[in-house]
């Protein structure tokens, strides 16, 4: 019994594999940047642990939030340019679904 790698096939799907993962990541990142551009910076709670390292305390909760929006009040683009980069950040976003998606759909599909 001898085994056989087909090469070509595993270059294909390293290659393939490569640019989804590289594109997910610059969309993802494109489309956070436009979001913060348009004015709407997100600020998440972290989640608590019990055996966390470190806690963010509401102090420094409220902090960020005030940095947020003294950084969205500096912004220099006009209300037009905000919701375009808005919409953009949803494309990018969309973009990222949709890349996600069809790798889902290819994996359960088997094509």
């Amino acid at each position: 019994m001898t085994v056989s790698i087909d090469w070509t096939a595993f270059l294909l799907v390293f290659v393939a594999s490569f640019i989804g993962a590289v594109s997910i990541v610059f969309f993802y990142a494109v489309g956070l940047r436009l979001l913060v551009r348009s004015g709407r910076v997100p600020v998440v709670s972290p989640a608590e642990f019990t055996d966390a390292i470190t806690v963010v305390t509401e102090k420094d909760l409220r902090k960020a939030e005030k940095q947020a929006a003294k950084a969205a009040r500096k912004n220099p683009l006009t209300e037009g340019q905000k919701q375009l980069a808005y919409a953009g950040a949803i494309g990018c976003f969309a973009l990222c679904a949709a890349a996600v998606i069809a790798g889902i759909l290819i994996i359960v599909v088997g094509h």
